[in-house]
């Protein structure tokens, strides 16, 4: 890496010792340093290692792999998080990436191409921690903390997933601005939406119940049909006055139209 920057430093948990052999030889070649891992270890021991991405094969794990990438997601916001493995379906894909997984990479693959992308993730990163800011965003009663990863009402936590954050963070970034589905998804999740994604719809859904239920007295995510989401803090109107309201309902603060979706993974 010719960037200037210092060394990526890489976790790599798996058993698949061709695949670790070849991989080894070309993050050596790269200058980059890494720990192999033949199982999984507690967040914690992630966190000493000051590593800037984690490449995860779930078969480590066996039925436990999933609970596993869901807690390294969850608790490690600012680590790159890569699962290469094999026999992934759509499905599995699906699931690992609304987790909260940065980039899927199924097995048998070429060295080059999980370097690449492993850099890709490591990038992405650095760029939005570049971009935060250095105090909180403040809406209303709600507080955005970007040093912690999560939103605060009168101190109190959100409770927020590092997706949910993501979302809010950057709905917050564009306050008062109308953002399509389709930037929403490529800016938070990483990808070209694809057709028929409700992904942006459920995690609006989740975010926007968080919202309400923490702060009643405000209206925080506003539905434009047909084109995305809005985000300002906007007194609530009371059901009484809402109810004798012949103008039909409150602007731009209806109800989306993924209520019927299932819920998705956090």
């Amino acid at each position: 890496m010719s960037s200037g920057r210092a060394p990526l430093r890489v976790a790599v948990i798996d058993t698949d010792s061709g695949f670790i052999r070849v991989l080894s030889n070309r993050m050596d070649s790269a200058g980059w340093q890494y720990r192999v891992l033949a199982s999984a270890v507690p967040p914690e021991e992630l966190i000493a290692m000051k590593i800037n991405a984690v490449l995860f094969d779930p078969a480590v794990m066996g039925e436990e792999g999933w609970e596993y990438l869901e807690r390294i997601c969850g608790l490690l916001p600012d680590l790159g998080v890569i699962v290469c493995a094999n026999g992934a379906t759509v499905s599995h894909r699906v699931r690992g990436l609304r987790i909260g997984a940065d980039d899927w990479i199924n097995k048998p693959c070429h060295p080059e191409e999980v370097i690449a992308r492993i850099e890709a993730v490591a990038r992405r990163r650095r760029r939005h921690s570049d971009k935060q800011e250095t105090g909180p965003l403040v809406f209303g009663e709600i507080e955005i903390r970007p040093d912690q990863y999560q939103g605060f009402v009168s101190g109190r936590s959100l409770d927020l997933t590092r997706r949910e954050f993501e979302l809010i963070h950057l709905l917050g970034q564009n306050e008062g601005k109308v953002l399509d589905r389709e930037v929403i998804y490529q800016r938070v999740w990483g990808y070209a939406m694809a057709h028929g994604d409700r992904s942006v719809d459920v995690f609006i859904r989740k975010l926007r119940h968080k919202l309400e239920r923490n702060s009643p007295g405000f209206s925080y995510i506003h539905t434009h049909f047909g084109v995305g989401y809005r985000f300002a803090a906007e007194a609530s109107v009371p059901e009484h006055e809402v109810a004798s309201d012949k103008g039909g309902p409150e602007r731009g603060h209806t109800e989306d139209s993924a209520e019927a979706v299932p819920s998705a993974s956090s």
